[in-house]
């Protein structure tokens, strides 16, 4: 399995993130988020599911495959994983799902530390009603979801009404869309302004679980 480094290998927690559901793992910005988060102490892995992978050689751009799968599929890099220290799991949007269906069973067995969502898609877009929330309201391990306050898989007024486990803590970006972005005529910030804030609180989280 292919990874992406950035950050000291010495460092005290090593966050593995996973790609959302139709953008690849060398994205801008999951770039952009990895260096943030080494520029604060903290290494970061990325790492590619089979079907985005198999697009880079040819392949068809076909859709992601059952969560069951992927779920392996993250298992599996975790176990690939080189390096010592406290090891946190997540990722961007679907990445960050997967991550959360196998989270409690990992700190259980004390493999991870804690659980990183960056965008998580509460719901499909459009679809309030079919939520995808309910393992999220035992969930045991520390938890830090960053999520947009407009973000069309769950907003901060649909968030409020769900059952959330006490371990899960919310990072709002005012304004930010399901990329975190803001739109700068109403708030004045910029993208860059959100991943950095984002960084900052993901920093203080993590090196406090290390």
């Amino acid at each position: 399995m292919k990874f992406l480094f950035d950050g000291d290998p010495a460092a005290r927690a090593t966050i593995l993130l996973a790609h959302g559901a139709g953008a690849a793992m060398d994205t801008p910005w999951m770039a952009a988020v990895a260096g943030k988060l080494a520029e604060r102490g903290l290494r970061v892995a990325r790492f590619e599911f089979a079907y985005m992978a198999g697009r880079r050689s040819g392949g068809s751009k076909r859709p992601p495959p059952k969560v069951t799968l992927l779920a392996e599929e993250y298992r599996a890099a975790i176990a690939a994983l080189p390096g010592d220290g406290r090891l946190i799991i997540g990722g961007k949007s679907m990445g960050g799902r997967v991550a959360s269906l196998i989270a409690d069973e990992l700190f259980a067995e004390g493999r991870i530390a804690g659980l990183l969502c960056l965008g998580y898609p509460f719901h499909p877009t459009g679809k309030p009603e079919t939520l995808r929330t309910e393992h999220l309201a035992a969930l045991r391990p520390p938890t830090l979801i960053c999520q947009g306050t407009r973000d069309p898989f769950g907003t901060r007024e649909e968030v409020a009404g769900y059952d959330l486990s006490r371990a899960i803590a919310l990072h709002w970006l005012e304004d930010g869309d399901h990329d975190l972005k803001p739109r700068k005529r109403e708030t004045g910030l910029t993208l860059d302004d959100h991943l950095s804030s984002t960084a900052d609180a993901i920093a203080r989280w993590a090196l406090d679980l290390a």
